[in-house]
């Protein structure tokens, strides 16, 4: 082909500094394009942007250009005359049929797409990915996509107004997000060449919208399928690349997702319009946030904070009494009669108390009328899922919930010395069984410390944690092969890793046996009983800091080695003391309990209609996102904390007495997740579970649209200015929930019909 095209010939000095050139070679991309069409795998992006190669010198220019697979390139050759130039034809080079038929693999992130792509072979950086002689590897940068706000619908949407209420989009739209918007311009191109689509995102739900969101909007219909990774060292992705799932059997994982995500946009969208007009109308200048999960979260503070505000101390009684046998010391409590007691055995009668003191220490002796032995036998725990991994470094190492979480992630992604961390699940399948003897022989290997502890391990004991039955997605948090990393960790890491460790490993050590003697004793007419706890095998409990032994109530007596007691013996009495003790209040919520209670909200709900429909396992978000929902909160200045604990403000007690019970409802919001879960199974298609929650929603709203509310708090909770509220060009404006309320009690708010 030859294309000319006669144009006045300018300086030579001239063609050098001007665009002459480029004008040149876009004279011949429209013929180029065509002839690209029929190529496969090619696509006229492929000659999008400036080309990656050029020389020449004053009689004329070569240029190449090469998709950012390299599989397709473009030669074009441009040649001057007199007063003209010309386009000699070009060769389009298709190395072979194989490679012009890209495997593309879709990551999450860049850091897990260059570990994937070091193990395909994939080492040649491109334009927004990693290439190589069988596959291409790109990432995104979590969701590239969002879902676009009402004004996208429709422009008054933009002006905050009752009558606008509810806001239901017909057909939901997707928009990119400015920030990523590069990266997202080499994933389309790349869609637009792949014949085949690996999806290598996070194996979870919310790793699959973001894959799934992209194939859609960018209008992919080639075949899929999915890598389930459950770690990210090299021998891990190996094994995930020989068994590659169908895409069809992750599907209803995306739509779980975005089931979730429109529910979540329905409530957010709608729910904080309205509440923030109508604190408008009260003259409220702040704006009220509303969330599907997040206002029945700070539901649950808020009503911790007002059972502690509530509580009323009650005094009650109790006795220590120190007994003697054989030369040994132990302790006895006296055990007071049922009618005295509240229903937690605490003695409410100083009289009968005192009495019983004075009795007992005018006694010489208390005879034992009833001992029982029973040996206990405890299984180790099992390996950590998030909640549970929140839980304990919360109480025991003083961690946030999204501090724990962050760590985690760095010791999957960076470190690749554990799991998928964001599991919900601590049970391990069979199959992983196999690979135990190779991660203990690398643990020992990394930390000589652990050769002691490594002469009782079996890797051939099974413990109750290997079970294909209850393992959900993912399995248990545990370490991997690649121990040898763990020498760069330090503090915190360190010890969230140690942590992690020694779960697995009390998987094969045997149960913790000990034998629970109880003795009954009868003082002067009293009842005593004395409690011991003699170890007969340590077991798992080698593995374990003794931190993490099962924790005790605050009234629970200390465990005791009991001397060797017999029915009719008497033990003379040493010491009696008489406690004069006040019940407590229930504990503030540290970020570990409020994910526990999250996670268990439907043992929470008291309402018997509710909790009939609720399963005992439902709980509130997903283990991805709790942690930021609390943090969410923290950030709002609807929640602080006070050392290891966390109280609500102000703001939040009005905001929790201002909405819907039904909205901030823990119990409510389960349901919903309870029919997501639905979603997931396939018992429930996405559309019906959106109008469900939109007719829901709309409901909620027709109900309250006109509230009167009498709102106290912070003028400017930290949701910022209300968007009516022009905001300043200079200044600074104060850090949000800089004036929330820490000590005082809070005003509740009102509403009226």
């Amino acid at each position: 082909m030859r294309c000319k095209c006669h144009r006045p010939r300018p300086h030579r000095a001239a063609w050098r500094g001007t665009g002459h050139r480029v004008a040149a070679v876009q004279a011949a991309l429209p013929p180029a394009r065509r002839h690209l069409r029929g190529i496969p795998g090619a696509t006229t992006r492929s000659l999008a942007g400036a080309p990656e190669w050029r020389a020449g010198g004053n009689r004329g220019l070569a240029c190449r250009w090469a998709s950012p697979t390299r599989f397709i390139c473009i030669s074009i050759q441009i040649n001057l005359a007199h007063n003209a130039f010309s386009v000699h034809p070009y060769r389009i080079q298709t190395p072979s049929m194989q490679a012009v038929v890209m495997r593309l693999f879709l990551c999450e992130k860049p850091s897990q797409a260059k570990d994937i792509a070091a193990v395909l072979g994939a080492t040649r950086r491109g334009d927004g990915c990693w290439t190589g002689p069988n596959a291409t590897v790109t990432w995104c940068i979590g969701h590239l996509l969002e879902t676009a706000p009402p004004d996208a619908y429709d422009a008054r949407y933009k002006r905050w107004v009752l009558e606008d209420l509810p806001i239901v989009p017909d057909k939901w739209k997707m928009l990119v997000k400015p920030r990523t918007a590069s990266q997202f311009k080499a994933v389309k191109r790349l869609l637009g060449e792949a014949r085949e689509l690996i999806i290598a995102t996070d194996a979870d739900r919310e790793g699959e919208m973001i894959a799934r969101e992209l194939v859609e909007h960018c209008r992919y219909r080639g075949p899929i399928q999915r890598l389930w990774l459950s770690a990210l060292d090299d021998a891990s992705i190996r094994k995930a690349l020989a068994s590659l799932k169908p895409g069809a059997d992750t599907f209803s994982l995306y739509h779980s997702a975005l089931g979730r995500s429109r529910a979540d946009w329905l409530i957010g969208m709608n729910m904080s319009r309205l509440f923030t007009l109508l604190g408008r109308q009260s003259g409220y200048q702040g704006v009220l946030p509303v969330g599907r999960v997040q206002t029945p979260t700070l539901r649950l503070v808020v009503d911790r904070d007002r059972s502690i505000a509530d509580f009323v101390p009650v005094p009650y009684w109790a006795i220590d009494v120190k007994l003697l046998h054989d030369g040994q010391a132990f302790i006895a409590q006296w055990r007071a009669p049922s009618d005295a007691c509240d229903d937690q055995d605490r003695c409410l009668n100083q009289p009968l108390a005192q009495q019983a003191a004075e009795a007992i220490r005018n006694a010489a002796s208390a005879k034992v009328v009833k001992l029982r032995t029973e040996r206990i036998r405890e299984a180790a725990p099992l390996p950590f899922d998030l909640g549970t991994l929140q839980e304990i470094c919360s109480k025991k190492l003083g961690l946030g919930a999204q501090e724990t979480l962050d760590i985690a992630q760095a010791l999957y992604e960076t470190h690749k010395v554990i799991t998928y961390p964001r599991s919900d699940c601590g049970y391990l399948p069979m199959s992983q069984h196999g690979e135990a003897a190779g991660i203990i022989a690398a643990l020992g290997q990394s930390d000589p410390a652990l050769s002691e502890l490594l002469r009782h391990l079996d890797p051939q004991r099974r413990s109750r944690a290997w079970n294909d039955a209850k393992v959900s997605a993912h399995h248990g948090i545990i370490p991997t092969a690649a121990a040898r990393g763990i020498e760069r960790l330090t503090g915190k890491p360190r010890a969230v890793y140690t942590l992690i460790r020694a779960r697995y490993l009390a998987q094969f050590l045997p149960n913790h046996e000990y034998d629970r003697t109880q003795a009954d004793f009868d003082c002067a007419g009293q009842a005593l009983r004395a409690v011991g706890k003699q170890i007969i095998e340590p077991g798992w409990k080698r593995a374990m800091p003794e931190a993490l032994a099962p924790a005790k109530g605050r009234e629970a007596p200390p465990p005791q080695n009991l001397p060797a007691l017999f029915q009719g013996c008497d033990c003379p009495v040493s010491d009696v003391i008489l406690k004069d003790l006040w019940t407590q209040p229930p504990k503030p919520f540290t970020e570990g309990d409020l994910i526990k209670a999250m996670k268990n909200v439907a043992k929470l709900v008291e309402d018997p209609l509710l909790k009939q429909k609720l399963k005992d396992t439902t709980g509130i978000g997903t283990e991805a996102t709790r942690a930021g929902i609390i943090q969410g909160l923290i950030d709002r200045g609807y929640l602080i904390k006070q050392g290891k604990a966390l109280s609500a403000t102000a703001a939040a007690f009005s905001l929790i007495d201002a909405v819907p019970r039904a909205i901030a409802d823990p119990g409510t919001t389960a349901i919903w997740e309870q029919a997501l879960d639905m979603v997931q199974n396939g018992e429930m298609s996405l559309e019906e579970f959106v109008a469900k929650q939109a007719a829901w929603m709309s409901k909620q709203v027709s109900r309250c649209v006109g509230l009167r509310m009498t709102i106290s708090g912070p003028a400017s909770p930290a949701g910022g200015a209300a968007p009516w509220k022009k905001k300043r060009k200079t200044g600074t404006r104060k850090a949000a929930g800089a004036t929330a309320s820490k000590g005082k009690r809070p005003t509740r708010a009102t509403k009226k019909a």
